[in-house]
């Protein structure tokens, strides 16, 4: 899972993604968390800006909330229940899959065991990820402002070498959906099940991470280090 990312900037999301300044200037934090504002690519390559976390329809608030009124988190929507879930399953239904241009995103490693060191990850050729999202769209019931909303997919990563350490020991391991160019327009305007097809763990080779803080590496014992520098 993820719940902290970097996206790129404007100019460098229209470049790799082709998008030919379709939409106005746009701003966004350098850090994307969870409830705060990110870019997003639409079906026919519209960017848009939402928040990180889908608005359940009958949410009365555009912090996410369960049907019976408690916060939830919806930054992140488990692949198995999607087709499924109250809350992604009228987004998937539709077809409401969007990009997520992100630059590098992090994830939580506690080999240390009293605290974690933040690993990062990123593509190895340098260029923007476009990570799997479902985008919708919430009206607020006192205002009537029509909110727009994203959550980022997520599946397990037991199979994967360097994703599958990452998180608490013995915590469910997962990791996003990294989508390959040759891949975006089928998971944009494919049907459900081409879509459900393309989310599968990254090829060995395709992303390098490391310590977001490079000296945190010199904390980790060198067979630790060896481990989450195998090819990702």
């Amino acid at each position: 899972m993820c719940n902290r990312y970097t996206p790129p900037e404007e100019i460098e999301i229209e470049r790799a993604f082709a998008l030919g300044r379709r939409a106005p200037n746009r701003w966004w934090k350098p850090h994307v968390t969870p409830l705060a504002l990110g870019p997003y690519i639409k079906p026919g390559g519209e960017l848009e800006v939402g928040q990180w976390g889908m608005i359940p329809r009958s949410s009365p608030t555009r912090r996410p909330t369960t049907r019976d009124g408690k916060p939830m988190s919806t930054n992140n929507a488990r692949r198995e229940t999607l087709a499924k879930s109250w809350s992604y399953a009228p987004a998937w239904r539709a077809g409401q899959r969007c990009l997520i241009p992100v630059e590098s995103w992090v994830e939580p490693y506690w080999g240390l065991g009293s605290r974690n060191v933040w690993w990062s990850f990123r593509r190895a050729d340098g260029q923007p990820a476009a990570l799997a999202g479902l985008y919708s769209e919430w009206t607020d019931p006192e205002t009537g402002e029509l909110v727009p909303n994203y959550t980022m997919i997520t599946q397990p990563a037991d199979g994967h070498p360097v994703l599958s350490l990452m998180h608490r020991p013995g915590k469910e391991k997962r990791g996003v959906v990294m989508l390959e160019p040759g891949d975006w327009d089928a998971w944009l305007h494919g049907k459900p099940d081409q879509a459900d097809a393309l989310i599968k763990l990254p090829p060995l080779g395709v992303l390098c991470s490391g310590a977001e803080k490079p000296e945190e590496e010199a904390l980790l014992p060198p067979e630790q280090l060896q481990a989450l520098r195998a090819e990702t």
